[in-house]
């Protein structure tokens, strides 16, 4: 199995990626990392669009159907599949990532936030559940949990530009300032993170409009950007196709080497590098 961390910008738009994520751009530009342009599923909600992120299916089938949909997923996921190759996972992540995938349904706060050999799907889990924690101490925790641990699966999920779009809405300063500082965390760790042998996708879970609302069908609300960083995966920018966020799951599954579940999309549209012969 290899290994591969999963960076989810909560509420990181296309547009705005394309602005403030200056090293991933570069990274693009000179052919070293992939760039997509990706249609999420709806609703653009974030617990509806973690599931569909983590599973790849739609939500008619897993069910998440709003944030208030409060349970442990159904589905076979990124992190169960990942255990069942004999990989080790871990999450730096909003608790509602524990209570889909280890059960801990509501999160109780006093107990849940540190887990260490987690009886669910996530082996390694630290959690926060105030939507003002700091994006610089959600990536702290994410690299104390890899090199702690080295798991194979890493999921990590800052909130930050979630949480400041809301209240002053994505063309704000405050919305592109969270975005640009994410964006920046992911710049300082990736030299070390391709070091140690993983590869990385760098993605958002949903958009936001210029009310601070997301949700619904529009472009800005749905629309996100993925870039992957690994020799797998052939470089440039590949956004004048548009791909769907149901190919994620899959395509993350091919980068552990691992097998997709039988309801991911065995299609995707990332180009890969040619093996040598």
């Amino acid at each position: 199995m290899r290994k591969l961390i999963f960076v989810m910008v909560d509420a990181l738009g296309f547009e705005t990626a394309g602005k403030r994520g200056g090293y991933l751009e570069h990274l693009t530009e000179y052919h070293m990392a992939a760039k997509y342009r990706v249609r999420g599923e709806l609703p653009s909600a974030s617990r509806p669009m973690y599931e569909t992120l983590m599973t790849g299916v739609p939500v008619w089938i897993h069910g998440i159907a709003t944030n208030g949909v409060s349970r442990r997923s159904r589905c076979e996921n990124l992190f169960s599949l990942c255990k069942k190759n004999g990989g080790v996972t871990a999450a730096a992540a909003f608790m509602w990532i524990s209570e889909l995938y280890n059960g801990t349904c509501p999160f109780r706060v006093y107990q849940d936030r540190i887990q260490i050999k987690g009886k669910g799907d996530i082996d390694y889990g630290l959690f926060y559940s105030d939507c003002s924690y700091p994006d610089s101490h959600l990536y702290a925790d994410g690299e104390f949990l890899r090199k702690q641990y080295a798991p194979d699966f890493l999921l990590i999920h800052p909130m930050h530009t979630d949480t400041v779009g809301h209240p002053y809405g994505c063309a704000s300063k405050e919305y592109q300032e969270a975005a640009d500082y994410s964006l920046q965390n992911v710049a300082n760790l990736l030299e070390g993170w391709r070091a140690a042998g993983y590869d990385v996708i760098v993605t958002g879970d949903h958009g936001m409009d210029e009310l601070g609302i997301h949700g619904g069908n529009e472009p800005i609300q749905r629309e996100v950007p993925l870039y992957i960083v690994s020799d797998q995966v052939k470089g440039g920018d590949f956004t004048q196709q548009e791909i769907s966020n149901l190919e994620i799951a899959p395509l993350a599954c091919h980068l552990l080497g691992i097998s997709p579940s039988e309801g991911m999309k065995q299609e995707i549209h990332v180009e890969m590098k040619k093996e040598e012969k």
